[in-house]
């Protein structure tokens, strides 16, 4: 660099530019947690923080990422704090942690909508005291319960504490999803059988034909992507609302069109979706199906039922993201996605998918170490969750039958206590969530079980016969509780329910911990929860 060149750099570059990884260094020191090279490059793409260029190398100002990160968390509190109310419990939002602790090892073996984090559970099941956790209930070797066991954090916990566990759900595709997770799997032979259904789904004829219509569609995508969608610049613009992001959009996937239509015609592509055939049908072009249909049928021929129960679910995490849709409406269907479309996720012109075999490849492999890292934590204590109505369920008959060793703990130790996050009033359709998964595996669907159904909404009939399921699930649990037990449940109570709930269950409400959630996938806007702690009136 030439004496001019270097003044112009001195005149007019900020004298505090640190590279990525000096840029990761300060932050996570700033912040107290772990903030990763990838974390900085995101706020440089998105236009959160500008971008310099320098002797080839990208840099960033610290006084602009510590005007972001302050403005970021001061607007954040004081929002919240206006929204939800000045006793906000944020020890307990675990705002510290990086998602990939709070969705550590098999947390994220299958999508779930209305999950609790695993740092959660741990905080009440483990034997620390705090300030605002004065006392440890549960040691090593109890047995805790979770009447609304969900996608079995609180089964996979346990485990990791030395507790044992019993876990009861209306929802087949729930209960095979939490046995999985805790479930002693042989990985060796899992591995085997997830290489046969790769090799399979590779070799086809028909996924060799789709791998050349792809090439040739994705070649003129990232022609357009790069003419019309810069990157970074073009996300910038949009952050700084210099572009009308959805008229400009929408005018460049309609421009598109045209080409995505000849190579249709060219590669022999047909993508008409049906609604008359269920929900498979409705929402997978004809050559995902074809691959889902090889895929099962490799499945079904493994002679191991909990290699089986693995091998599916790989396959439902893999379907659940080869549905027709667009990216941002993965969580939220509206309607089927057969052609290329602006990605107000990705900013630029996206395509639906045509074959699953890379997903497959993703997931099963990420499936596999996840389970590999669970197996490296796990305690020797059993966890098993059943399909069950957890209002009137006869709980030791359905354990003998499937776990003769819990079935001898529950009845010699019974059990020390609940930690349960029972559904919301009106929120989630529970089954329908998972429709891609009950019609892969042919479960039967219980919906009409549910409590708190999305289809019942949250009107006063609503709130009235949740307060009186919950209260029932609750007494219907006294039978196999120890004198003493205690209940932690997770809920957003907004209508005010839980102690009319605690008191036709014959319980008070001794504490309550209201914490922020952050980082929510389904939205990102002020959500509180409260966990109650609740005993008996009289001790028993």
């Amino acid at each position: 660099m030439n004496r001019s060149s270097s003044k112009t750099l001195e005149l007019f570059e900020p004298s505090d530019l640190l590279t990525l990884r000096e840029a990761s260094d300060w932050a996570s020191s700033f912040l107290q947690r772990s903030v990763s090279t990838s974390n900085i490059s995101y706020l440089i793409q998105y236009g959160r923080v500008s971008r310099h260029r320098v002797a080839g190398r990208t840099k960033i100002s610290q006084r602009d990422l510590q005007r972001y990160y302050e403005g970021q968390h001061l607007r954040r509190k004081e929002s919240w704090k206006d929204q939800l109310g000045d006793d906000l419990n944020w020890h307990l939002s675990f705002e510290h942690l990086r998602e990939i602790h709070t969705t550590k090892h098999v947390h994220r073996l299958h999508p779930y909508k209305g999950k609790f984090i695993p740092q959660l559970v741990e905080y009440f099941l483990d034997s620390h005291t705090d300030e605002f956790k004065e006392e440890a209930i549960f040691k090593p070797g109890d047995i805790v319960l979770d009447p609304f066991c969900g996608s079995g954090t609180t089964l996979v916990q346990a485990n990791e504490l030395g507790l044992h566990a019993i876990g009861i759900d209306v929802s087949a595709f729930n209960t095979l999803l939490s046995n999985v997770k805790v479930h002693r799997c042989e990985l060796q032979s899992l591995d085997r059988h997830v290489r046969s259904i790769t090799d399979s789904l590779e070799n086809s004829a028909e996924h060799k034909s789709i791998k050349v219509f792809e090439q040739a569609l994705l070649g003129e995508l990232s022609r357009f992507n790069a003419k019309h969608f810069p990157t970074p610049e073009f996300k910038q613009k949009v952050h700084r609302k210099e572009i009308p992001e959805k008229e400009f959009g929408q005018r460049k996937a309609e421009e598109f069109l045209p080409t995505y239509h000849e190579l249709l015609r060219k590669h022999s592509r047909y993508l008409s979706t049906s609604a008359a055939e269920g929900f498979l049908e409705s929402w997978y072009i004809p050559s995902i199906l074809t691959e889902i249909k090889r895929a099962s049928e490799g499945i079904a021929s493994v002679n191991d039922r909990s290699l089986r129960n693995v091998l599916f679910l790989f396959l439902s995490r893999t379907i659940r993201s080869a549905r027709a849709t667009t990216h941002s409406d993965l969580a939220t269907l509206h309607e089927p996605q057969t052609s290329t479309y602006y990605c107000s996720k990705h900013k630029k012109i996206c395509k639906p998918l045509f074959s699953i075999v890379e997903m497959w490849k993703k997931y099963s492999a990420d499936g596999m170490q996840r389970l590999a890292a669970f197996k490296e934590l796990r305690t020797d204590t059993e966890q098993l969750c059943i399909t069950a109505d957890s209002r009137s369920v006869d709980l030791p008959s359905n354990i003998d039958s499937k776990n003769p060793l819990l079935g001898r703990l529950l009845r010699e130790k019974q059990i020390r206590g609940i930690f349960s996050s029972p559904p919301y009033v009106g929120l989630i359709d529970y089954h329908e969530q998972h429709a891609y998964a009950y019609e892969l595996l042919g479960l039967e669907r219980t919906d009409d079980l549910e409590i708190g159904a999305m289809s019942k909404g949250h009107g006063l009939d609503a709130r009235s016969s949740y307060v009186e399921d919950i209260a029932a699930v609750l007494r219907n649990s006294r039978q196999w509780v120890r004198k003493g037990f205690d209940v932690f449940l997770v809920a957003n109570d907004k209508h005010g329910l839980y102690p009319a709930i605690a008191e036709k269950a014959g319980m008070t409400i001794v504490k309550s911990f209201k914490r922020p959630v952050l980082n929510r996938a389904e939205d990102k806007g002020a959500y509180a929860e409260t966990i109650f702690h609740l005993r008996t009136a009289t001790g028993n």
